[in-house]
């Protein structure tokens, strides 16, 4: 076989071509990788059918051409590969049902002979995983190669060509058909993940909504910013022994991010970066398969983030080629590519078929790699410096990571014993609190009351209320507190009862006042009397001695104002007093934490809260609204 390469820009074709040498040939492929617009694309493939009627022609637009060493964009290059016992036969699919395009196409080309199927589908509606799987579900063994349109970026709309059709949605191919021709195909991919595993939690097909149960759109604002290159940064994941990237190819309103390859929820993916070193690997030099054919052509299809992200290095690796044989292709959205039996979409990758109808006995010796690409520049060296740096620090976040995660489930394995061992002693607390408490009250009955007695009753007391506390902080996630009719007046007066022994202790004496008998207000009883009894001790613990505390209900304008007043220091941080663990005076007893839960419940029954307190004394109120339902 022969192939002759050839780069259009403008005027008349017959300039460019000499179509004479050609049009006593039978087995002509013709492939258009067109960078400029439709009507070029449109104009070169009839131009070419009219001068070699017989010829087997197919195009595509792209985003850059490769044309023998060069890589060019907005131009046209036009391979003319001539066969000498090959049978070529092309045909177009432009079904809604991208699979159901994959099971026509394939229908209409594959013969018993087939050796290779190369497949242009556009860029901008094909699901190409799909049509993929058509083209697999009717013969998965034969080797594929090919990919989607591009338009130099915008990701607005693409064009194919089969003879004289033009098509801007679809798929066109050709098969080659032969006894004796060689086909070697493979694939560079040099892509690396970093950071964290991020899990697909809601997708459909290549439509992709929510990433680690983040919005997608938000998920790449995180962490590449709101003008992520939408190519050179992929996910990366692995399926059926093959890593492979999915590029973002459009963003929707919604904030959903289509992909040029389907996903499935579940998914473990990374965020992919290109690797300079790798990229620098003379390609010729690692792509094995390729020198197991005497090749007399290259088709090159390579994803277009490669050609974006670093082009002198990609310039580099696509010069090679061109010392061995004639080389063409294009700079695709995603590539085609057949492995182990399964055909593959694949983006940021190299994918290289090698075609020989030569009977010469194949030389062992691989290809000397083109000088230019053993040269190693001061940026190359920086590329390369850059892209350690990123790897090791990617190494090492992740292992930071992992420490983390070891210490955050020790913490919460400790957490949970903890809060077992609070229910447990919480609940084993009330049982010799409730003895202690009934056994002082016999000892009263038959010999009369002690001080000493007083002394421990009203410990014990105090040890109640932090009981009570506890319980509430253990139990409230967990039980629902249901409402009932409550007498404030009634049930203020039992709280100050239950403590006054205690007042007294600290040499202090409740005085209660109000100006309704009664007050019925709608409200948990277990929730009102942390509120009672949390400012109660308070006032108890923090009154100055032989000062009263003085607690009031008053009704007006269809609220009840519950209200402690004692004569105390002034607090210096009232904007801090309700906060957890927070004590205005150090010296005393507790954890800070009595406030806070009243505030908490109060919060969530709607109580308003207010504080003042100055040189002489300091207030806490608590507005209830009257028959609340």
């Amino acid at each position: 076989m022969k192939t002759y390469n050839y780069c259009y820009e403008e005027g008349l074709l017959e300039d460019l071509i000499d179509f004479s040498i050609m049009k006593n040939e039978k087995n002509i492929l013709v492939q258009i990788f067109c960078g400029q617009e439709k009507q070029t694309l449109d104009y070169v493939s009839k131009t070419i059918l009219k001068h070699l009627p017989n010829a087997i022609c197919i195009g595509t637009t792209t985003d850059g051409e490769v044309y023998g060493a060069s890589i060019t964009t907005l131009k046209t290059i036009i391979s003319v590969s001539i066969f000498e016992k090959t049978f070529l036969k092309t045909a177009f699919a432009n079904d809604e049902d991208s699979f159901q395009c994959g099971i026509n196409i394939a229908s209409n080309l594959v013969t018993p002979q087939t050796k290779l199927l190369i497949l242009f589908s556009d860029g901008t509606h094909m699901n190409a995983e799909e049509f993929l799987k058509g083209v697999e579900s009717f013969d998965a063994s034969i080797p594929i190669c090919g990919g989607m349109a591009g338009d130099n970026g915008k990701f607005e709309q693409t064009y194919i060509v089969s003879q004289n059709t033009l098509l801007s949605a679809g798929v066109v191919g050709v098969s080659l058909n032969s006894d004796v021709l060689h086909v070697a195909t493979d694939f560079k991919f040099d892509w690396k993940p970093i950071g964290l595993t991020h899990t697909i939690t809601k997708v459909k097909e290549n439509r992709v909504y929510l990433i680690d149960d983040t919005l997608a759109s938000h998920f790449y604002d995180k962490y590449l910013g709101s003008d992520f290159s939408q190519t050179e940064f992929p996910l990366i994941l692995e399926k059926n022994g093959v890593t492979m990237a999915r590029a973002v190819i459009a963003k929707h309103e919604d904030g959903s991010l289509s992909y040029s390859g389907n996903l499935e929820e579940g998914d473990q993916v990374r965020i992919g970066f290109g690797d300079a070193e790798s990229l620098m690997k003379d390609p010729i030099e690692v792509l094995d398969n390729l020198h197991t054919i005497n090749v007399e052509s290259f088709y090159i299809f390579s994803c277009m983030a490669r050609r974006r992200f670093m082009p002198f290095l990609i310039k580099l690796g696509i010069g090679s080629f061109s010392k061995i044989a004639p080389a063409s292709g294009f700079f695709t959205y995603s590539e085609f590519y057949h492995h182990n039996g399964s055909n593959k979409l694949l983006n940021q990758t190299l994918t290289v078929v090698a075609l020989s109808e030569s009977t010469k006995p194949l030389s062992l010796s691989k290809p000397t790699a083109h000088e230019d690409s053993k040269k190693n520049t001061s940026y190359s060296k920086t590329i390369q410096s850059l892209t350690h740096l990123i790897e090791q620090s990617a190494r090492d976040y992740d292992e930071q990571s992992k420490r983390l995660e070891e210490q955050m489930n020790y913490s919460k394995n400790l957490l949970a014993s903890h809060k077992q061992f609070l229910r447990y002693t919480v609940h084993e607390m009330n049982t010799p609190l409730s003895v202690i408490m009934s056994n002082i009250e016999l000892y009263e009955m038959e010999c009369g009351r002690s001080v000493y007695l007083e002394n421990i009753e009203v410990a014990v007391k105090s040890i109640f209320s932090m009981y009570d506390d506890l319980s509430y902080l253990v139990r409230k996630d967990h039980v629902h507190y249901p409402k009932y009719k409550i007498d404030l007046v009634d049930y203020i007066r039992s709280r100050i009862d239950f403590f006054a022994q205690v007042a007294n202790i600290a040499k202090s004496l409740f005085i209660f006042t109000s100006n309704c008998e009664k007050a019925i207000i709608f409200f948990n009883e277990t929730k009102l009397q942390r509120i009672i009894d949390n400012n109660l001790t308070n006032a108890i613990k923090y009154t100055f001695e032989n000062k009263d505390i003085l607690v009031s209900l008053k009704q007006e304008d269809g609220r009840y104002l519950f209200c402690i007043t004692s004569h105390s220091r002034k607090i210096q941080k009232p904007e801090k007093i309700f906060e957890e663990y927070y004590r205005e005076e150090k010296a005393q007893d507790g954890f800070g934490l009595g406030l806070n839960l009243v505030k908490r419940i109060c919060k969530e029954e709607n109580v308003t809260i207010s504080l003042q307190s100055d040189e002489n004394q300091t207030s806490f109120c608590y507005e209830f609204k009257v028959n609340a339902t």
